[in-house]
């Protein structure tokens, strides 16, 4: 096992992830080394001290600190460099498209380092590329991603309003979420949805106590189209809010009828999602979907006579889906033309079918080659990246980046670089609370399990309150 010696024990977690870009998990279990990381911070320098019995080298650094009122940030952020760049030496046939980086969020640091450039883009960037390890070509998509960001009005009285249903019609083997199949669990859906309610009636007093304009509204999952089409408008009405961005995702083809497009029309949802994850039927099958590929184009046929915004999801290294198949599935999104096309790369995350069963994935250089396709492919045919963020255990440490021809989602953009407060009702929504001032959030997440939310609805209502109101 590899064991970490850390001065402070708040960095072990930070660690680990550097060592996961370098090793498998197998790796980790087998191989016997030792770690030792030392830091002193005085006066404007911070330093770093990494030995390694694996390299018998000493890596030491000192760096300035820039802003003293983050020392912690820096004193985990140079850390983690330190022992990236030890690992690189002792491993340089790893490829890194996103150097040292492990966190969620490129664009979030890449606009701290302007800030502490002074404005200096290029400078950020190059940063990215020279201090991070970042690649010329992922430094280039954080660039354009910034630039298209820029729209976007950063008010603390402008919320976003999020709505969970953690229900689907079946269960994909690479999902993790709360959502349930809905066979499985049709007993709990009307008391969640009174539970709902009830949340979202008082969010929306919380929302006019505090004088807030709710400029997005995005209801996710789940699926929430599992719902009929009087759910559905019962929801809505409950909400009740007159935005310029409302998404529902519908998710899955074989949810979408012609009704309940009638019924989210009828409320003012502008924007909505259609998520092939796939175009090839037996990937479909494989990963858990109920439909196929047929289903996806006829609902995405019948809402194209909406005045929808339309979002395709598709994703990277799925179940042994070679580099043509994937690439037949971008040409396909592209030839149908939404506003926006999301492509992710597959993570296998804890609790998924995918990792209990503990399958092969396709290699990080397969689906890196993906990626690199669908971004080749959709900026030459017009689609411009506007949001991007990474998961833990992200096949080839890579990334997932939303695309847009005309209307990018101010939702995703908000939650993502965290523009702006976000009030979330429903089990597992996670509520942020944004200070512009200090650039600070601070959060509160509802109960995951559904009982449980059902059962404690007045003590979440009462949390989430207290987040808000407090000054």
């Amino acid at each position: 096992m590899i064991e970490l010696k850390l001065a402070d024990e708040k960095l072990h977690d930070e660690l680990v992830l550097v060592l996961k870009l370098f090793f498998s998990q197998q790796e980790l279990d087998e191989l016997a080394c030792e770690f030792t990381v030392e830091q002193t911070v005085s006066g404007l320098d911070i330093y770093t001290k990494v030995t390694s019995n694996i390299t018998d080298k000493v890596y030491e650094s000192t760096q300035k600190i820039i802003d003293q009122k983050f020392p912690e940030r820096y004193k985990k952020r140079y850390a983690k460099l330190e022992l990236f760049y030890m690992l690189r030496g002792f491993r340089p046939d790893v490829i890194l498209p996103w150097g040292s980086l492990t966190g969620i969020r490129p664009t979030k640091l890449t606009y701290e380092l302007i800030k502490e450039c002074n404005g200096d883009y290029m400078k950020a960037y190059n940063m990215l590329v020279d201090k991070f390890g970042v690649s010329v070509e992922k430094a280039r998509i954080v660039k354009d991603i910034i630039k298209n960001q820029q729209f976007v009005i950063k008010n603390d009285n402008l919320v976003d309003l999020y709505v969970n249903i953690p229900f689907c019609p079946s269960k994909c083997y690479y999902c993790s979420f709360i959502s349930l199949p809905i066979d499985k669990c049709r007993d709990k859906l009307e008391p969640y949805l009174v539970a709902l309610k009830k949340e979202i009636i008082e969010t929306k007093k919380l929302i006019e106590q505090k004088n807030y304009l709710v400029k997005s509204i995005y209801i996710g999952g789940g699926t929430p189209t599992i719902l009929d089409a009087s759910q559905l408008d019962d929801l809505l009405e409950t909400i009740g809010y007159n935005v310029s961005e409302f998404t529902v995702e519908c998710g899955r083809p074989d949810t979408i009828t012609k009704e309940k497009l009638d019924v989210l029309s009828k409320h003012g949802v502008t924007r909505i999602s259609i998520n092939p994850q796939t175009f090839c039927n037996k990937t479909l099958k494989e990963i858990g979907r109920t439909h196929t590929s047929q289903d996806i184009l006829d609902a995405y046929k019948l809402a194209l006579n909406y005045d929808f915004s339309i979002n395709m999801d598709l994703i990277a290294g799925l179940s042994n889906e070679s580099l043509t198949t994937f690439k037949k599935s971008v040409n396909k999104a592209i030839d149908c033309a939404p506003d926006n096309i999301t492509v992710h790369t597959l993570s296998v995350k804890r609790g998924s079918t995918l990792k209990e069963s503990g399958d092969e994935t396709l290699s990080g250089n397969i689906v890196g080659q993906m990626v690199d396709y669908s971004y080749k492919k959709l900026t030459d045919n017009g689609y411009k990246p506007y949001y991007l963020y990474k998961q833990k255990n992200m096949i080839g440490n890579l990334e997932n980046i939303g695309y847009f021809r005309d209307k990018p989602s101010i939702f995703n953009i908000d939650s993502m670089e965290e523009f702006a407060s976000i009030i979330a009702c429903g089990a597992n929504a996670i509520s942020k609370r944004y200070y512009s001032l200090d650039n600070k959030i601070e959060r509160f997440a509802n109960l995951k399990n559904i009982d449980e939310y059902i059962n404690r609805i007045d003590e979440m209502i009462a949390k989430k309150a207290e987040l808000f109101c407090n000054n």
